[in-house]
């Protein structure tokens, strides 16, 4: 399946994603190299992934930096100037391979945004919140930042991590197709962990004076240790942009959105009255912080 019409390196970061992932490689025709770099998955991952004819890697988290995504970009032996990283839910359009030729070639560019087409509950969301990454990067340019979460975090990837790029990165206008075939259970699930890694963020930004952040995380940063952040994102993503018009599916998937937020709120309470009467934090600890601080 591997080609070479298109001078890019494709990194596919899994764990029992067997679900989803022969639809992302069926889709990657083209590309130079393919790297699927898994984590111990007890499904029929890595058999799908040599199947379709990818490179098939391990990679054990020792719980420090680097996280997954760092680690390949400083290990594999890629053989292009230029690194995609796709998870398992998502597919390349044929728009988008035409696009890639047509604007990699010469570019003084060091890495593209890419936007999304979102799927939920079976449906195309057309509306609401944006969904973009920062996910074609020139190697060499850049890596994703680095946060200090040695013994607090259980994501063995950088998940709300962005990528700090050197030189000018652009747009691509052609998209993504993001659909996960795992269900509504993984989501929730999946996002548990995430609101969990979020709360003990919070906490560790709290004390970390060196940080710069962009401007939509200074805003989510100001908002999570509030009651208005989910309610907030609720009003902007399903009535100022539209995604009641994605109908019951919109409607889900704002609501599960406003959730996650106020889950984070509840978790950084935990966190904070744990610190103050010194017991034990559930899932790790965090840096010892003080409320008032």
């Amino acid at each position: 399946m591997l080609g070479s019409g298109l001078p890019i390196s494709v990194v596919v970061p899994v764990r029992n994603e067997e679900r989803n992932l022969s639809n992302c490689l069926a889709r990657l025709d083209g590309f130079a190299e393919v790297f699927v770099v898994d984590s111990n998955s007890t499904d029929r991952t890595r058999e799908i992934a040599i199947r379709h004819g990818a490179t098939l890697v391990d990679f054990q988290w020792n719980g420090k930096f680097p996280k997954k995504r760092n680690w390949c970009l400083r290990n594999l032996p890629f053989r292009t100037e230029w690194v995609l990283f796709l998870d398992a839910d998502e597919c390349v359009s044929d728009a988008l391979k035409s696009e890639l030729r047509a604007t990699l070639f010469g570019t003084a560019y060091n890495g593209f945004w890419i936007s999304y087409d979102n799927w939920f509950a079976g449906r195309l969301l057309r509306h609401g919140d944006c969904m973009r990454k920062l996910s074609l990067m020139r190697l060499g340019a850049g890596e994703y930042e680095h946060i200090d979460e040695d013994h607090w975090s259980l994501l063995d990837m950088e998940v709300h991590e962005h990528p700090v790029i050197g030189g000018r990165v652009s747009s691509l206008r052609k998209h993504i197709e993001h659909r996960d075939f795992k269900g509504l259970d993984a989501y929730i699930a999946r996002h548990n962990d995430y609101s969990t890694w979020e709360a003990k963020r919070y906490l560790s930004l709290r004390r970390q004076v060196d940080w710069k952040p962009t401007r939509r995380q200074r805003i989510k940063y100001k908002l999570l240790n509030t009651w208005f952040a989910g309610p907030l994102y609720f009003f902007g993503s399903y009535l100022l942009k539209g995604g009641f018009m994605d109908g019951r599916a919109g409607f889900q998937l704002a609501l599960l959105k406003m959730f996650y937020f106020l889950l984070i709120k509840c978790k950084i309470n935990e966190f904070l009255d744990a610190d103050v009467q010194k017991r034990p934090l559930p899932g790790g600890d965090v840096p010892i912080i003080n409320r008032n601080c």
